[in-house]
């Protein structure tokens, strides 16, 4: 099975691209700041899931196909930005009703829901396809056997870290929106915020990963 050493030395590698905020944290932010902490959770809990199907896409040898075809990488990108893009529009056009959910006025949005956008921009994640595909089969030790077995602990390592960090991320923003929320035209603003957010993060996805 996988050393000890090896386990470290990936989960300090994907701590070091966890850390750096990209699709998955920026959304879960955007979350944050657009329905609060229970969404923000939710959403990373959906990231997770999305992310680990991607692992086990790898273990199967289908992370190969997506990493070598410059069609399946960019039609996988290029959906997932529009998905944002689409997020990002319909939480700037609701930003007004914002401050209806902290009075009752206005029903919460379900956790299925929320788990589930969590989930297709988890699984559609470019910088976390070109990881798991280019660098998680490195720490294998195929000397050992078991390679998908190994994949999926290392998986799981990494999803250990993104837990941890993306939730402190999503915390923290729920934690400043809550101070808007004391004025209707602070937390309208915030949600805009939000929404621009996901919309511009959808547009850098877009526009950014490979080009080959």
């Amino acid at each position: 099975m996988v050393s000890t050493d090896r386990l470290l030395a990936f989960a300090a590698m994907s701590f070091l691209l966890i850390v750096i905020p990209g699709p998955s944290v920026l959304f879960v932010v955007g979350r944050a700041l657009a329905q609060g902490r229970r969404a923000a959770l939710t959403t990373v809990a959906g990231n997770t899931l999305g992310a680990y199907v991607l692992v086990v896409a790898v273990a199967l040898g289908v992370g190969a196909v997506v990493e070598r075809s410059v069609l399946v990488f960019t039609t996988l990108k290029l959906v997932g930005a529009a998905y944002l893009v689409y997020l990002g529009v319909k939480a700037w056009r609701g930003r007004g009703a914002l401050h209806a959910s902290f009075t009752g006025d206005a029903p919460p949005q379900g956790s299925l829901r929320t788990l589930w956008e969590g989930f297709a921009v988890g699984v559609a994640n470019p910088k976390t396809i070109v990881f798991f595909a280019a660098v998680l089969p490195q720490f294998v030790d195929r000397a050992q056997g078991y390679v998908p077995v190994q994949m999926l602990l290392l998986g799981l390592v990494f999803n250990a870290v993104a837990v941890v960090c993306d939730s402190v991320w999503g915390l923290v923003a729920a934690t400043a929106r809550d101070w808007f929320a004391s004025s209707p035209r602070r937390l309208s603003m915030v949600g805009g915020a939000g929404g621009l957010a996901m919309i511009g993060l959808g547009v850098t996805v877009a526009a950014t990963g490979r080009k080959d």
